[in-house]
């Protein structure tokens, strides 16, 4: 990987993004943040452009930093999923790393079900009326739009987790990946890969329940944190599949106002003028509704049920350092069994080659298994800390949009009925 590139010499989470469509791309941009606050020796990443074409979606990821080891203070690079998931793989692959929870790889961009849902509108063209097409399209674009802007915000948290993190920002790879300026030769995993991925999420949970089996823990904190995180994510995953069933319902309430106002329009052209215009302001409300309960949907998706749906996977990679340092403990333990074998062996024998082996080897274990079980304790508190924040914020966030979008539908009402009013 790295011989290819040599040749060529707050809560990111739930950020709102402005987004317009193209035919088949779609387009994000915001301002460069020429004020971003920089603290000393200090790195800041966000994704300040996205391109969504057929089978690709390109970013533009933008940096600000202080730290020396970057040539310029500011940088602009163009990236690609699978480069975000190479960057994942060079932290999971790195033992260093062992004691600390490596952020989740961002989703691989999904819009083919948008594509689906239009593609399918446009077979069914003829058996709609235009309006009812029109306004069944629009409410398709704006689903695959929102999809887009999960797909920004998935992919910058990556980044911006880790440029956060004390360790993880000095990584060199980060630095390639926000600094050079040409493809990093990441291609997009193949079957082989993907059956590999698989293999290793398997291994994982096999040694999750072996080692727990038989591994005994004696510390009382790591315990607790792996009961706590196993309930957590079984919590987790049953809250994503409610708020998604409650977000799908929303979007089932905002297509029953298309074809209520679709109806209704229909309606007006058959009845005497008094009544065609009444009927054509009521659908008109309706049409209205439907964008409000739309936009409700969208943002109970993006605040609540990614919010739920990330620290699922973030979870899932706490879950996955207790698992090394089980493994790290099991090292431990087996280093002290030979080394009392050793003993047992050489007993007649003054320092023996093979005790003196024995005993580096157990030292060394001692070692990394005290080092990790450090670095996972302080992980772990902070990932307390933190997901505490991140709930806080998307929860305050929902609430003030569902107020906000509660007042827009009270005066859309209230307006309507008067001008109901006027039309008896």
């Amino acid at each position: 990987m790295m011989d290819c590139i040599e040749d060529g010499s707050n809560d990111p989470l739930t950020a709102q993004v402005s987004t317009t469509s193209s035919g088949d791309s779609n387009v994000e941009k915001k301002k460069p943040t020429d004020n971003m606050p920089l603290a000393d020796n200090s790195l800041v990443v966000d994704i300040s452009d996205a391109l969504s074409e057929k089978e690709k979606v390109k970013f533009t990821v933008h940096t600000k930093t202080t730290l020396p080891e970057f040539q310029k203070s500011e940088l602009l690079v163009v990236r690609q999923h699978e480069e975000f998931v190479w960057l994942h793989d060079r932290y999971e692959e790195n033992e260093e790393y062992a004691g600390y929870i490596i952020p989740p790889a961002p989703p691989r961009p999904d819009f083919d079900a948008s594509r689906e849902k239009l593609q399918r509108l446009g077979e069914g063209e003829g058996a709609l009326t235009r309006e009812e097409f029109l306004k069944m399209k629009e409410e398709l674009e704006d689903e695959y739009l929102a999809t887009f802007k999960k797909t920004v915000a998935m992919h910058e948290v990556f980044l911006q987790r880790l440029a956060t993190h004390p360790v993880f920002k000095q990584d060199s790879h980060l630095r390639v990946f926000l600094e050079y300026e040409q493809d990093l030769c990441a291609k997009p995993r193949g079957k082989m890969d993907l059956l590999g991925g698989l293999v290793r999420s398997m291994t994982t949970t096999t040694d999750e329940i072996f080692l727990g089996a038989t591994v005994r823990d004696v510390n009382d904190f790591f315990e607790q944190e792996t009961s706590f995180l196993q309930e957590y994510y079984s919590h987790l995953k049953e809250a994503v599949t409610k708020v998604d069933r409650m977000t799908a319902k929303h979007k089932e309430v905002a297509d029953a106002h298309i074809k209520l106002s679709s109806c209704i329009t229909q309606l007006a052209t058959r009845e005497a003028p008094s009544a065609e215009r009444f009927l054509t302001r009521a659908a008109d409300t309706f049409d209205k509704c439907r964008k409000i309960e739309g936009r409700m949907a969208s943002d109970q998706d993006l605040k609540l049920a990614d919010t739920l749906r990330y620290y699922m996977r973030d979870t899932h990679a706490a879950k996955a350092v207790l698992v090394r340092r089980l493994r790290c403990l099991a090292a431990y333990e087996t280093a002290n069994k030979n080394l009392e074998k050793a003993r047992a062996k050489n007993k007649d024998v003054h320092a023996p080659l093979e005790v003196q082996e024995a005993e580096q080897a157990q030292t060394e274990a001692c070692a990394r298994f005290e080092q990790l079980s450090a670095r996972a304790r302080e992980e772990l508190i902070d990932f307390r800390t933190r997901r505490v924040a991140a709930f806080k914020k998307s929860l305050i966030d929902l609430a003030e949009l569902e107020i906000k979008h509660a007042r827009n539908q009270q005066d859309l009402f209230k307006k309507s009925l008067l001008i109901l009013q006027d039309c008896q």
